[in-house]
C-alpha cells in the first residue's frame, strides 16, 4: 500500500514580491505532494494574468496536486497589490496567512508548512515588531528556542543567533544558548535528516578565533569550555574555528554542519554557493517549516523573471522532511 502524499501548505509572504509569482509557476508542475495555498485569490489570478501562465483554483482539499491549478485557503488582502510596492496596509494579511498556515500543522491538517518571503521592513512600519519567520513561528508554536538552518546541496550552515544587529551578537553567546543550540542542531540532523552521529564544526566569534585572546576572548570563556561540556554528553564538535578557513573545501570535509555564530557570518558562504537551490530550514519547532533562501525581489513582481528553484528546494525538502517522519 503505497503511503498517503505529504500535505503541504504555502504562504506566498509578500504579496507585492515575488511570493505570488512564485506560488503560480509552482502550480505549473507536477508534485508528490497535497499543496493548499493561504492567499488571496484575486491576487493569484492576477499575478497569474501578468504571468500568461494558466491557473485554476481549487478549494483546500486532500486532493493531490494537479498542474495549472492551485488549492487555496482565501484570505483577503486589506488593500490593493501593486506588484513592487509595498503597502504597509497588507502587513495583517500577510502575518495571518502564516498564523493559519502554523495551526493547520498545529491541528494536524498539513504535515509542513512552506514559506516564501516577507518584508520584514513593511511589517514594521506597519507598527507590529517582526525580526522574521523564524522567531515569528517559534512564538506560534510555543517553542523557546528555534535554530534557523540553511541547507544546501553541499552545506548545511546553523545560525548561534539569527536576526539581531552585530553589535548585540557577543553579549546574546552564552554557555547557555549555544548549549541549547547545539543540542537542538545535533538532534534534529539526527531525527530530521537520519546522520546518525552529526560532525559539527563550529565557527569562533571573532577574528582567527579570537587569536589566543589577543582579539577577543569569547572563545576561551564561553565558547570553548561549552564545546567541551558537550562533548562530554556525547556530542561530536569542532572548535571553536576560525570562519575565513573552516568554509573551505579542506576544513568542511566530514562535517555535517556548520553553526556560526551570527547571521552575516555563515549565511554568505552558503548563499555564494547554493544561491538559488539553498533551503531554510526551523528546527526546534513542533512543526516541519521550510523556505526559500531570498528576498521579496520586488523589482521582479509580476516580470516572469523570479528564479522559481529556491522554492522548488524548498518544497522537496519539505516532501523530503515529511517522508522521513512518517518512516521513522
Amino acid at each position: 500500500m503505497r503511503p498517503p502524499l505529504p500535505r503541504l501548505i504555502l504562504t506566498p509572504g509578500e504579496p507585492a514580491g515575488i511570493g505570488p509569482d512564485l506560488a503560480v509557476v509552482l502550480a505549473q508542475s507536477p508534485l508528490a505532494a497535497q499543496l493548499a495555498v493561504v492567499a488571496d485569490p484575486d491576487v493569484l489570478m492576477a499575478r497569474a494574468a501578468l504571468l500568461g501562465l494558466p491557473l485554476h483554483l481549487l478549494p483546500a482539499s486532500a486532493a493531490a496536486h494537479v498542474p495549472g491549478s492551485l488549492q487555496v485557503h482565501p484570505v483577503e488582502t486589506s488593500a490593493p497589490v501593486n506588484p513592487g510596492h509595498l503597502d504597509p496596509a497588507n502587513a495583517g494579511y500577510v502575518l495571518h496567512t502564516l498564523r493559519v498556515a502554523a495551526r493547520a500543522c498545529l491541528n494536524g491538517d498539513a504535515d509542513a508548512m512552506v514559506t516564501a518571503p516577507v518584508h520584514k521592513g513593511v511589517i514594521n512600519d506597519a507598527g507590529v515588531p517582526f525580526s522574521g519567520h523564524t522567531e515569528f513561528l517559534a512564538e506560534l508554536c510555543g517553542s523557546p528556542l528555534p535554530v534557523m538552518l540553511l541547507a544546501a546541496p553541499k552545506l548545511r550552515v546553523a545560525l548561534a543567533t539569527t536576526h539581531l544587529p552585530l553589535s548585540a551578537v557577543p553579549a546574546a553567546i552564552t554557555a547557555e544558548g549555544l548549549s541549547a543550540v547545539l543540542r537542538i542542531l545535533s538532534a534534529d540532523l539526527q531525527s530530521k535528516f537520519g546522520i546518525a552521529r552529526p560532525r559539527i564544526l563550529v565557527c569562533g566569534l571573532n577574528p582567527h578565533a579570537g587569536e589566543g585572546g589577543h582579539l577577543g576572548r569569547e572563545e576561551i570563556e564561553v565558547i570553548a569550555p561549552t564545546l567541551q561540556r558537550l562533548r562530554d554528553e556525547g556530542l561530536d564538535l569542532v572548535g571553536p574555528l576560525p570562519a575565513d578557513t573552516l568554509f573551505t573545501p579542506r576544513g568542511l570535509a566530514g562535517a555535517d554542519a556548520v553553526l556560526a555564530m551570527y547571521h552575516d557570518q555563515g549565511l554568505p558562504v552558503l548563499k555564494s554557493s547554493g544561491f538559488g537551490e539553498a533551503v531554510n530550514i526551523t528546527l526546534g519547532l513542533p512543526i516541519i517549516r521550510t523556505s526559500v533562501d531570498h528576498g521579496t525581489a520586488l523589482e521582479l513582481a509580476g516580470t516572469g523573471r523570479a528564479d522559481p528553484g529556491s522554492l522548488k528546494a524548498a518544497v522537496d525538502a519539505a516532501i523530503d522532511l515529511v517522508n522521513r517522519r512518517s518512516a521513522a
